[in-house]
């Protein structure tokens, strides 16, 4: 399937300082390089009641697919937490960015 647009939407509590943040940024980046295309746009939404959502719309003509994530809770963050603890010394790099380089 091939859908020739995409826009990124997320959605975070209101005390977020960055906009767009991180995860959406990287999300862009990634679709750009796999597509060979511009980065999709972003949108941003601080509101309270919030915790952290993402949704990726892709759109052609008559047709939308959209992939979405919601953490309604904090604890969603927790195994990522302790998956990094677990294997920061084993990294080779100083710097590391997201979670895939700890997954494989």
């Amino acid at each position: 399937m091939h859908m020739g647009k995409a826009e990124i939407i997320e959605l975070h509590h209101d005390r977020k300082l960055d906009a767009p943040s991180g995860t959406a940024a990287r999300t862009a980046e990634l679709m750009a390089a796999a597509g060979g295309h511009e980065p999709p746009a972003i949108h941003s939404v601080r509101l309270p009641g919030l915790v952290a959502h993402q949704e990726v719309i892709f759109g052609d003509l008559g047709q939308t697919l959209t992939i979405r994530h919601d953490s309604i809770s904090r604890e969603s963050f927790m195994p990522g937490v302790l998956l990094a603890v677990r294997r920061v010394g084993g990294l080779r790099e100083p710097v590391v960015i997201g979670l895939e380089s700890l997954l494989f």
